[in-house]
């Protein structure tokens, strides 16, 4: 077993790990900006190192930093939690490279899952189902380009292959806008990215989004938890998440959770990582992994009784799967609420000094935050302060306690979000269940 764990994230996410590393008997290390000296799992840690001021690139994206703190601190193992350096396929190596256990997929797995274009060839060649596109980058042929576009049927969609979190994409309608709108993606990728590979797919106009979770290790087993429905989102970043998915049959899990277990055995994939798909008309369509754990884990582990995390650090320390794919069983339904410091209708960030905080409880209630009363949210980092979490033997249930912890949550001082969950959770278009994912923006009037 690993004896002690860097955590290299901030907030919810890094007091997260920090539990499940006490449950494991692991001790933690938490490294932290100057900005966050006041954090909970700062506080909770057997040993903390200040890596830097307040900026992410001076402090939690600065590698030697890190690097340096697990040296110092004679650490075994680093956890990167998600964001920041999670998907830094050029972090992973180093800290392999500097004698420690990087807890995630291997630096290559990640560099072949981050390039989408070169994600998607592994996906097909693994016979999971993908969207009808150039199946591979566009090139300065435009005619050819052309033709791609017309034979795959518009409107279109144009990615960056080193794209995420909603930024380089456009969509196209017409030969007319075409070829400007490849060449805009390309120096918006090379900005953004450092790469200006761009592919094109056909654009899905009333897709929802939904995802499997998988758990691999070193030794080629591999297995899915099912599927989360991710589809209620704002600029392409999600604001509920719920597992089971609507309208999702016994027989489509298996279908789809089968071929992505298979995928990762057949890549090498180590760890756990979600499969994102599109969901129209019955059929799924692949459009990226995610080689780390989500956000949003919280809601299959409650309908599994899976701790993911644990099941995350237990493979990096070399142990084989404790579970195989017949041992899972999903029970009953839940539902996340993302809670971020921000204004529920302008959306604007809302940093400032926590007055009052009381969480909610009863039956099927979790809540993953880092916050407390006096805590000072910090205008640097992203809004997220927490995830509010219920669980119920069906849907109904599910969000049933939801309305109840919505109302009993307090959060004095600050702008929340919350008003608009409690939007949400009325809404009869989502308590029908199976909204797309432009739902919740034409609702908002965006």
């Amino acid at each position: 077993m690993i004896e002690k764990i860097l955590i290299a994230n901030r907030g919810e996410i890094a007091l997260r790990i920090q539990r499940a590393c006490r449950e494991l008997g692991i001790k933690t290390v938490a490294v932290h900006s100057e900005a966050d000296r006041e954090l909970k799992h700062v506080l909770l840690a057997d040993e903390s190192v200040c890596i830097g001021p307040a900026a992410s690139r001076d402090s939690y994206l600065h590698i030697p930093s890190i690097i340096s703190a697990a040296e110092v601190t004679d650490t075994v193992a680093i956890h990167p939690g998600y964001g920041f350096l999670s998907e830094n396929a050029d972090f992973a190596e180093r800290v392999e490279r500097s004698g420690f256990v990087f807890i995630g997929p291997k630096p290559e797995t990640i560099r072949l899952m981050g390039d989408k274009v070169s994600a998607i060839r592994a996906m097909q060649q693994a016979g999971v189902p993908c969207v009808p596109g150039s199946d591979g980058p566009l090139d300065s042929n435009t005619k050819r380009t052309l033709e791609l576009a017309r034979d795959i049927g518009y409107p279109v969609i144009i990615k960056a292959a080193g794209g995420g979190g909603g930024r380089g994409m456009r969509v196209v309608h017409s030969d007319a806008t075409l070829l400007n709108a490849i060449s805009l993606t390309k120096a918006e990728a090379a900005a953004a990215f450092g790469n200006d590979v761009v592919y094109m797919e056909k654009y899905l106009e009333n897709p929802r989004h939904v995802e499997f979770q998988v758990l691999a290790d070193n030794y080629g087993n591999a297995i899915h938890l099912g599927e989360r429905d991710c589809s209620m989102q704002r600029r392409h970043q999600k604001v509920v998440e719920e597992a089971p998915a609507p309208g999702i049959t016994p027989e489509q899990r298996t279908f789809i959770g089968e071929r992505c277990a298979a995928a990762c055995a057949k890549v090498g994939y180590r760890g756990v990582g979600t499969f994102e798909f599109l969901y129209q008309d019955g059929e799924f369509y692949f459009i990226e992994m995610n080689t780390r754990v989500q956000v949003e884990h919280p809601v299959t582990e409650m309908i599994t009784g899976v701790d993911i995390v644990k099941e995350q650090i237990l493979v990096a320390s070399g142990e084989r799967l404790r579970y195989r794919q017949e041992d899972i069983a999903w029970r009953g339904h839940a539902v996340e609420c993302r809670l971020n410091a921000e204004h529920p209708e302008t959306f604007r960030p809302s940093p400032g000094r926590i007055e009052e905080f009381h969480a909610p409880g009863g039956p099927g209630i979790r809540i993953d935050t880092h916050i407390y009363a006096g805590y000072v949210v910090p205008p640097y980092y992203d809004s997220m302060i927490g995830k509010l979490v219920a669980h119920g033997e069906d849907r109904q249930a599910a969000l049933s306690r939801m309305c109840n912890a919505l109302r009993e949550t307090v959060i004095e001082g600050i702008d929340t979000n919350i008003p608009l969950h409690r939007q949400i959770m009325k809404d009869a278009a989502f308590q029908q269940g199976g909204a797309n994912i432009h739902y919740l923006e034409k609702k908002l009037g965006m």
